[in-house]
C-alpha cells in the first residue's frame, strides 16, 4: 500500500519557471552579466541557489559578493508569480488521512514562505528543503529523513517530480518516481495532471492488494 506521497516543489506544486527566471535575471543584471540562456533556465529550475549561482557565475572573480547579495535579496516579490498546479488541492485532500504527505525540494530559505503565501502549509505533514540537509537532491538524504520520520520503507512511498535531478533522487532513494508532465524521464509512472492522480493511487493500491 502507498502510505506516503512526497512531492517536489518547482514544476510540480507550482509552475515557478517565470518566477525563477525573473529572480536570477535580476541578480545577473546587478552584476552586469547576460540574462539566462535556455540551458541555464533549465539548470536553475531544479538546483539549489548556491549551485545555480556557482553555475551562472563560473569564473567570476567576485563570487562571494554574488552570494552575499543573493542572501540579502528578498525573494518575496517573486512568489506571486508562481502559479499553483490545477487540481493539486483536491489531490492533497484525497490523500488524507490514508497517506502521509511530504515535500522534498532543493529550495532553501524560500520554501516555507512560498507554502505560506499560497496557503499550502497545512497540506504537508513534513517539509524538507535543501536548507534542512547536508546533501541536497539528488543525494537521497532528504528522502531517507522523510522515511525515517514516518517509520516507512521505500516501497511504501512514491515521489512526484519533474526533472532529471528528481529522477536521480528517486533512484538513489530506491523510491518509485512519478514523472509529472515530463515524458522524457525514466519513471515507474507518468502523470500529466493531478486530476488523474487519485486514480493512480487507487490503481497502485489495487496492485499491492488485489
Amino acid at each position: 500500500m502507498i502510505k506516503l506521497v512526497a512531492f517536489d516543489c518547482d514544476g510540480v506544486l507550482f509552475d515557478s519557471r517565470q518566477a525563477n527566471i525573473a529572480f536570477y535575471n535580476t541578480i545577473l543584471a546587478r552584476f552586469e552579466r547576460p540574462r539566462l540562456s535556455s540551458q541555464a533556465e533549465d539548470y536553475v529550475h531544479s538546483h539549489t541557489v548556491q549551485e545555480s549561482l556557482g553555475y551562472l557565475f563560473q569564473g567570476y572573480p567576485r563570487l562571494e559578493a554574488v552570494f552575499d547579495f543573493a542572501r540579502s535579496f528578498d525573494y518575496r516579490p517573486f512568489i506571486p508569480m508562481m502559479v499553483e498546479e490545477p487540481h493539486l488541492r483536491e489531490f492533497l485532500d484525497f490523500l488524507r488521512p490514508a497517506c502521509f504527505t511530504a515535500l522534498a525540494t532543493n529550495r532553501t530559505t524560500t520554501t516555507r514562505a512560498v507554502l505560506h503565501y499560497h496557503g499550502l502549509t497545512d497540506g504537508f505533514d513534513l517539509v524538507i528543503s535543501a536548507q534542512d540537509v547536508s546533501h541536497p537532491k539528488p543525494h537521497p538524504e532528504s528522502f531517507e529523513r522523510i522515511l525515517g520520520h514516518f517509520g516507512l520503507k521505500a516501497r511504501e512511498a512514491i515521489y512526484i517530480g519533474d526533472s532529471e535531478v528528481d529522477q536521480d533522487f528517486a533512484a538513489n532513494a530506491g523510491v518509485p518516481l512519478v514523472a509529472y508532465r515530463n515524458p522524457r524521464l525514466q519513471a515507474a509512472h507518468h502523470l500529466e495532471s493531478f486530476a488523474a492522480a487519485p486514480a493512480l493511487i487507487r490503481r497502485l493500491n489495487r496492485v499491492a492488494h488485489p
